[in-house]
């Protein structure tokens, strides 16, 4: 979308009355539709579960139907990313075997996530023994258990212990999270979420210029205006040249650190479409017309 044609879009959007739920609705419905079409196949699990490499020819990728839920899968989405040259933090171990995770040999500082889920969902941010998701402390001991509690549920799950990224200044703490909502190749908007902890956090909105907009969302108060990380340049590259790649909507998720942009990860239906405001749920749509037309 050009500049003037959004700046129009956006002066519009800010008209539309708190009630209204036309256009919400429609980004609900098309997530939902997208959500049962991925997941309501009887294959699902086996797609998403298929384990891919980076060396595999795109063809092997895009062997199915829906081929896009290969990258719901973490361990595949990285692998995704490093075909498309976006750097990923360095994972130090991958599996079920929780017994063959040699912790002697980690840093001091690594993050555990599973392979599937959303939401933070057993993900631990381990910096000095502390998950500092929820500021507590946990024994090795105590990490096997929860992981081994999560594994027994789904015989399909894989935990990743990987690399902590430090932010842009060297820290080690809950860094920002740079949401691109894209459409084949194109930014809707780029929300930046401010984490407190696994339940507290604050969100801006900004375009591809890093010019802040309106809210698209009501899931996060409003949060102080955020400079532009250091390495937007390289995050706008890698979330087109990604965005391309997946083809249809998709949200991706980046990280600035002091190594520059790493990819995060890819989510296809966010929030299941809820929270969207009447204004980011009409821009939203706007996008999926213009750049994805058709397409789920």
């Amino acid at each position: 979308m050009s500049a003037p044609i959004k700046d129009q879009v956006l002066r519009y959007i800010k008209k539309i009355a708190p009630g209204t739920k036309e256009y919400e609705n429609e980004f609900t419905r098309r997530i939902r539709k997208r959500h049962k079409a991925f997941w309501g196949a009887e294959n699902a699990e086996v797609i998403r579960n298929t384990l891919m490499n980076a060396s595999d020819p795109i063809e092997k990728w895009k062997d199915v139907e829906n081929w896009q839920r290969k990258l719901s899968n973490k361990y595949n989405s990285r692998e995704f990313a490093k075909m498309h040259d976006c750097k990923v933090a360095e994972m130090y171990w991958r599996g079920r075997n929780l017994d063959s995770i040699n912790f002697d040999n980690l840093p001091e500082n690594y993050v555990i996530r599973p392979t599937i889920g959303h939401s933070l969902g057993m993900v631990f941010l381990i910096k000095d023994g502390v998950n500092l998701l929820v500021g507590k402390s946990y024994s090795r001991g105590e990490i096997k258990e929860l992981l081994e509690n999560a594994l027994d549920q789904n015989l399909e799950l894989e935990f990743l212990v990987e690399e902590f990224l430090r932010t842009e200044e060297g820290f080690y703490k809950i860094p920002n999270d740079y949401k691109f909502f894209m459409f084949n190749g194109r930014i809707a908007g780029i929300q930046v979420i401010n984490r407190v902890n696994s339940s507290e956090a604050s969100n801006t909105w900004y375009d591809e210029n890093w010019h802040q907009i309106v809210n698209l969302t009501s899931n996060y108060t409003l949060g102080d205006p955020e400079l532009a990380p250091k390495c937007l340049s390289q995050m706008l590259e890698s979330a087109r040249t990604l965005s391309k790649a997946y083809e249809i909507f998709v949200r991706i998720d980046f990280y600035a650190t002091d190594q520059g942009a790493f990819f995060g990860e890819f989510t296809p239906t966010p929030a299941l479409g809820k929270g969207f405001t009447p204004a980011g749920a009409e821009l939203l749509v706007h996008y999926w017309d213009k750049f994805c037309q058709g397409k789920i």
